[in-house]
């Protein structure tokens, strides 16, 4: 980061930090830096007079009575002076991440003489300098680096922020430490506040967000250890670390996410959650931004929300066009209740986002239930839970019935309350979507009746149970051909008889490719089953008959599971056969 070396005082050889100091003598502004002063009208000629007469009498050269006199400011003396000497002002560009040449420079050294190493590059060391008429820390670091220097010229205010941002935080890391006290002090905070501000955190921050929406991560992890904070992307499901930083960096890393957030960055003893909204290659995110004191310093996790990325398309999710058909059909009914099941990353609130989106038309009213709303979608009354306040599920549900709403879609069932309002609901004329955290489709009928919704409530609104899984996609830059073709299309077979009718088998293996990472995946696809609540089910319901009981029923009449959909993927190449015994956790 040299910039236009002719802009810089000198470009100093090695033990040769003289030149430097023979062009500054040169310059001789105790003479001639005045009427260029004058001349650009930065002061006038009554100033001029009076900050001579009291660098007369003090000794003090020009630039610096005229500061300390409160004539001209710290920033257009700068300015000013890098003009004069034809030096380029030191740029908030230019301000290191982390401190350059830390064990041959020390702080004491960069704070006593202000000069601050910027980057090290092709040979040369780029340094800030607040004071260019102090020869001796240029000759000294001349000396101790044995590089060729490029010079700068900082205002005395910049440099102490930006010293205070590279060096000053390894004593609040002590402090934050498991054995000390999580309470701030306001000078703490202000500081932090300062550094969390200066434009290297700032890039920092950025270029983490910006690498993590570039990879199609879903969500960011900046972990603190004893000596050092790790950075990990979730990518289609699985944590990769990406990046290592010092430990000095934590505190202004927590800080600048925390200021983008609008939390409390005083406060490190209590788990907080905050939402950030930034432009990404002109791209809006969301990014819902949770924290939580640990020994080491503050865990973040930032779930990225790319309205952009998400395809609210049943095929493009991966639906198979027997369950798109039965979901659409599902969606016509004029009233009842559709569950969407499945763990925690499943993928359930982006099928309910898609259910909604082919619903929504002018000729219906639709609203929402969510904590937290992960996306905003056009023509959707969409409302956020704030249980602090009192607005739960059960308490918007009831205000939400009172607005003559056609579609309700709920961001999750949690409790009887709310189980009673959705059936409620339903049975008034409305249709009714949600989510329950289930590991099979049958599964969440017994659920609702172990967590109190009575029997008949429940056989006479519930139309229909998606339980759903992700599983990666192979990577159709490298995928090959798998060495087992032969074994793995009997084990198929075997698994799902009359799999055949599909078509050729196609299984292949990742390998991996710079398109994807190395990892021989990119993207996720959606294995899923689908209970339709008929006849049959209805009376199983009335009956109290167990899941095990409900899905043998279901299968007799057609009903595939999530794993002999994985393997339908796995025959027509689109993912693995490890990847579905990972998501069904049947291996």
């Amino acid at each position: 980061m040299t910039g236009n070396r002719g802009a810089s005082l000198q470009l100093l050889k090695p033990r040769a930090a003289s030149r430097f100091v023979q062009s500054v003598d040169d310059a001789r502004p105790e003479q001639n830096f005045g009427d260029f002063l004058l001349t650009e009208k930065i002061i006038d000629r009554m100033v001029l007079e009076r900050a001579d007469s009291a660098a007369r009498k003090t000794g003090d050269r020009l630039d610096r009575v005229l500061t300390k006199l409160g004539l001209v400011s710290e920033s257009d003396l700068a300015v000013a002076l890098s003009r004069f000497l034809s030096v380029e002002l030191v740029r908030s560009a230019d301000l290191p991440i982390e401190p350059v040449l830390p064990e041959i420079i020390e702080p004491d050294f960069v704070r006593r003489n202000q000069v601050l190493p910027l980057c090290v590059e092709g040979g040369v060391l780029s340094v800030g300098v607040t004071d260019p008429f102090n020869r001796e820390p240029v000759r000294a670091i001349s000396f101790l680096t044995d590089l060729a220097l490029d010079v700068r010229l900082f205002a005395v205010s910049d440099f102490e922020r930006a010293f205070e941002a590279l060096y000053a935080t390894t004593e609040t890391e002590r402090e934050g430490g498991p054995s000390a006290s999580a309470e701030a002090s306001e000078v703490d905070v202000q500081r932090l506040r300062d550094i969390a501000s200066e434009a290297p955190i700032i890039r920092l921050v950025n270029q983490i967000i910006a690498n993590a929406v570039e990879a199609r991560a879903s969500d960011i992890h900046i972990e603190p250890n004893v000596d050092q904070v790790l950075v990990r992307y979730r990518i289609d499901g699985v944590l990769q670390s990406t990046q290592v930083l010092s430990s000095g960096l934590r505190a202004a890393v927590t800080s600048r996410l925390k200021i983008m957030s609008k939390l409390d960055i005083a406060e490190r003893r209590l788990p907080q959650d905050g939402r950030i909204k930034i432009a990404v290659r002109g791209i809006d995110i969301d990014l819902r931004v949770s924290t939580i004191p640990t020994a080491f310093g503050e865990s973040v996790v930032l779930r990225i929300l790319d309205r952009n990325r998400v395809a609210l398309d049943f095929k493009q999710l991966g639906f198979s066009d027997g369950h798109i058909a039965a979901f659409q059909k599902l969606l016509q009914e004029p009233n009842g209740i559709i569950l969407v099941t499945g763990p925690t990353g499943s993928g359930k609130t982006t099928t309910l986002y898609t259910a909604l989106k082919a619903l929504n038309n002018a000729e219906r009213k639709i609203f929402s239930v969510e904590d937290p709303i992960e996306y905003q979608m056009p023509g959707i009354n969409q409302v956020q839970v704030q249980a602090e306040i009192g607005l739960t599920f059960p308490h918007a549900l009831r205000a939400i019935l009172r607005q003559d709403p056609d579609i309700i879609m709920i961001g999750e069932i949690r409790d009887l309350e709310t189980a009673r309002i959705a059936i409620q609901a339903s049975l008034t004329g409305h249709l009714v979507l949600s989510t329950l955290h289930t590991n099979s489709a049958a599964s969440a009928i017994t659920r609702l009746i172990d967590i109190g919704v009575e029997n008949y409530l429940l056989a006479s609104t519930l139309k229909g149970v998606i339980a759903q899984r992700l599983v990666r996609k192979l990577c159709p830059h490298c995928a090959g051909t798998h060495r087992q073709t032969d074994y793995w299309r009997e084990a198929c077979e075997r698994a799902l008889p009359g799999i055949a009718a599909l078509g050729p088998a196609d299984i292949r293996q990742p390998l991996g490719c710079s398109e994807c990472g190395q990892v021989g995946f990119s993207g996720r696809s959606t294995i899923a089953e689908m209970l339709l609540v008929d006849e049959v089910c209805q009376s199983l319901v009335l009956s109290k008959a167990s899941d095990a009981a409900i899905e043998r029923a279901a299968r007799e009449r057609g009903m595939l599971s999530m794993y002999e959909m994985g393997v339908q993927k796995v025959w027509r190449g689109e993912t693995t056969i490890d990847e579905v015994l990972r998501a069904t956790r049947m291996g």
